[in-house]
């Protein structure tokens, strides 16, 4: 019978990896817990309309990326990105009447996309949102929080790109005057494009073909149809930035995929990825409660791939080890097996910092201590019958020369505690 393989797109996360990820994953809750942010999280699965409402019909994760099937007569969609539940949650849960809220989650998202390397069909965000907050001070924070997740993390060379995109009001006339200059180079765009110019021309600028970058860097720019309260809202912001010492560069180009945001959009990039060079793009999206049903509330957010993150954290040789066993219980005779295990229990209960590996399964002494020895732990516990009879432990140093010594379990427990310092 043939294996079955993983689903195209769908990575598995192996058990050396896993240190990488609960690195970031820690760090992230506690900048969060820091900066006031606090844990929600929200269903896999929503409706369809959801998304169709919040992202846009005419986008790409719409029209051709999310998983999407019908069951209890509804049409439903594994979601592909977080803010747009998130809102669903914060108005179902009856959360935005006169309240604020900082919010984060992590965990999947879903989009039918070509898979390459750091991007695949099951991927991983941390995201942030805070809802209710009108000025850019908010904006400024969520930027400053990921500054100093890349502090934390230890990631050097990260870019920070901003553009403010005005209000609704302000982008139908820039989508406009985009919809006149394409289609007056109609000839001359890429089959993307094309699809794009009906549904959302502003996606056009975002297009990563190198053909179109000449007839790209002609189009009008949004600052010119730029509303006076969005430009100071973006002036604001930048101020906010450059008095915290966080360097930026204004793109008038970056207009980000979906189409619930306004004002203030950014990215942080980054030259050790290649093609896929955005770790972290977010920006504000003040109709967007509104546009699901709630009461008109201003927001902002961002969503970080940590897929790409851990890759970044490996190019920079900023992955941490693995944190190996402490020690190593080796157990020898059927006897000593059975008293191993309560053993090994009373010793996590005086040192409950203490990463303990048992050698169960059996085997030869030799093969054991091979084990012990592959483990990474530092030292190996060692009862056997003699040890039992005389109601003493061995303890041998794995990772240096030393002689085994025969303790009674207290003194064991006393030698074992500045493994754990």
């Amino acid at each position: 019978m043939r294996p079955i393989p993983p689903v195209k797109g769908m990575n598995d996360m192996l058990p050396e990896q896993a240190a990488s990820w609960q690195h970031v994953e820690y760090v992230a809750r506690e900048l969060f817990a820091a900066y006031g942010y606090r844990e929600i999280r929200v269903p896999v699965l929503e409706e369809t309309a959801l998304f169709k409402r919040a992202i846009g019909e005419h986008t790409d994760i719409v029209e051709k990326e999310m998983f999407t099937f019908a069951r209890d007569e509804q049409s439903l969609s594994l979601r592909p990105e977080a803010t747009a539940g998130i809102v669903r949650a914060l108005i179902s849960n009856g959360l935005i009447h006169n309240q604020r809220h900082r919010v984060y989650t992590l965990g999947p998202m879903f989009r039918g996309e070509q898979p390459q390397l750091g991007r695949y069909r099951q991927f991983h965000q941390l995201d942030a949102e805070a809802v209710g907050y009108p000025g850019p001070d908010v904006d400024a924070e969520l930027i400053l929080l990921v500054a100093r997740l890349w502090q934390r993390l230890g990631i050097t060379g990260m870019a920070l790109e901003l553009n403010s995109l005005g209000t609704p009001e302000a982008r139908r006339e820039y989508r406009a005057a985009l919809v006149t200059y394409f289609s007056a180079h109609e000839a001359d765009l890429d089959s993307d494009s094309r699809r794009r110019l009906v549904g959302n021309p502003l996606r056009i600028l975002d297009s990563k073909n190198p053909a179109m970058a000449g007839l790209i860097a002609g189009a009008p720019l949004l600052e010119q149809y730029l509303d006076e309260e969005s430009a100071q809202h973006f002036a604001g912001l930048k101020s906010i930035l450059t008095d915290a010492g966080v360097a930026f560069t204004v793109n008038p180009r970056l207009v980000r995929g979906l189409d619930y945001y306004t004002r203030t959009v950014f990215e942080w990039v980054t030259r050790d990825l290649g093609a896929q060079n955005a770790v972290c793009s977010g920006g504000r999206y003040d109709g967007l409660v509104a546009q699901l049903g709630g009461e008109a509330t201003p927001a902002v957010g961002w969503a970080l791939g940590i897929e790409r993150l851990v890759l970044l954290m490996e190019s920079q040789k900023r992955a941490p080890a693995e944190r190996p066993a402490h020690a190593y219980l080796v157990l020898s005779g059927a006897p000593a097996e059975r008293s191993g295990m309560a053993l090994a229990e009373r010793l996590r209960d005086a040192l409950p910092e203490l990463r303990l590996e048992t050698g169960v399964g059996g085997g030869s002494f030799k093969a054991q201590f091979r084990r012990a020895d592959k483990s990474g732990a530092a030292v190996a516990i060692v009862l056997g019958e003699g040890e039992l009879a005389e109601g003493v432990v061995g303890l041998k140093p794995l990772r240096e020369e030393g002689e085994q010594l025969r303790l009674t379990e207290a003194e064991l427990i006393e030698r074992l505690r500045p493994l754990m310092s």
